[in-house]
């Protein structure tokens, strides 16, 4: 099969008859293999009865329908394990991103060698202030941790070979960050391609102004597991022997200094009346407990299923 084309959507019912049929309009132009997998994340407007009702007319259409929602990730996920295309496209549901993209974004794929294609919504049709503001911040920041130089890294049009899909596990929030998953996985030919961006046709939209906070926490976090989470011993280790380097000079400098006055004469105060030797005293304490969450750490990524899964890309 050429091109697997995966849909999450949350009430969306208005808009899935024309966004199958104009993606079966392309697929037929280019004379195409493909499926079009519907995930239904726990929908109440009717959405699941209009996926039955295409599938019976399109053999090419496929339903997922979850008990519940669980977010755009979990939808990705499922819609990746069941994907056969040779190409995976992802796009959301609301008819913002037009299909007529996707086969030039898998040109790119087969010709030029780009492992991930990612849309870039350069002309946003959302409300500046509430949209288009805020991702451009978003996106800076994403592109100063990650280091992958994409515009609009949270696009919901992307095009993936199959293998990329197949080798990352995509969870909570993740959904924003898939190409910094790809380019863990050692998938490093991101490439992006400027896309047209439609006004939201029907219904509105389910993500709030909440999704930068949360996107930029979990940024951090995918960071943090990206670099340490197979060493955490590296993070936590170094932090606390300076932690406790630093809280032991303090203590040594102050006694010394306590003992010289002493021996000068001089009028000194007590060490247990200086707020500095508290200071210490914490920090000291603090570095133990970072070396100590350091080795417990190490214990657990030891015992994880997962410590020696690497991804290989060919053998002899």
């Amino acid at each position: 099969m050429d091109i697997s084309v995966v849909v999450p959507l949350l009430n969306e019912r208005e808009s899935l008859p024309e966004l199958t049929s104009r993606i079966a309009k392309v697929m037929a132009g280019e004379g195409l293999s493909y499926e079009i997998l519907l995930i239904d994340d726990g929908s109440s407007d009717g959405s699941w009865e209009c996926i039955q009702s295409l599938s019976q007319t399109d053999p090419c259409v496929h339903g997922i329908r979850f008990r519940r929602n669980y977010g755009k990730s979990a939808a990705l996920f499922c819609g990746f394990e069941r994907a056969q295309g040779d190409i995976v496209v992802t796009m959301d549901a609301d008819l913002q991103d037009a299909p007529e993209e996707i086969p030039e974004m898998r040109r790119m794929i087969i010709e030029e060698g780009y492992d991930l294609v990612s849309g870039w919504k350069r002309h946003r049709k959302d409300n500046a202030l509430t949209k288009n503001l805020p991702s451009k911040l978003y996106n800076a920041t994403a592109r100063r941790i990650t280091g992958i130089k994409l515009h609009d890294m949270n696009c919901g049009l992307k095009a993936y070979r199959s293998e990329v899909v197949k080798s990352i596990e995509v969870y909570g929030e993740m959904h924003r960050y898939i190409p910094y998953l790809a380019k863990n996985a050692g998938f490093t030919r991101i490439g992006e391609k400027e896309v047209h961006h439609e006004k939201r046709k029907y219904g509105k939209s389910k993500f709030g102004m909440e999704r930068f906070i949360n996107g930029f926490l979990d940024l951090q976090s995918l960071w943090f597991l990206s670099t340490f989470g197979k060493k955490p011993m590296h993070f936590f280790g170094y932090s606390g022997l300076l932690m406790f380097l630093v809280g032991f000079v303090m203590t040594i400098w102050i006694i010394v200094a306590k003992l010289v006055h002493q021996a000068q004469g001089i009028k000194f105060r007590a060490v247990t009346d200086q707020p500095l030797f508290y200071l210490a005293l914490l920090a000291v304490v603090l570095g133990v407990m970072l070396f100590l969450a350091g080795l417990v750490g190490e214990m657990i990524a030891r015992s994880a299923p997962e410590r020696n899964h690497y991804n290989i890309k060919e053998e002899i």
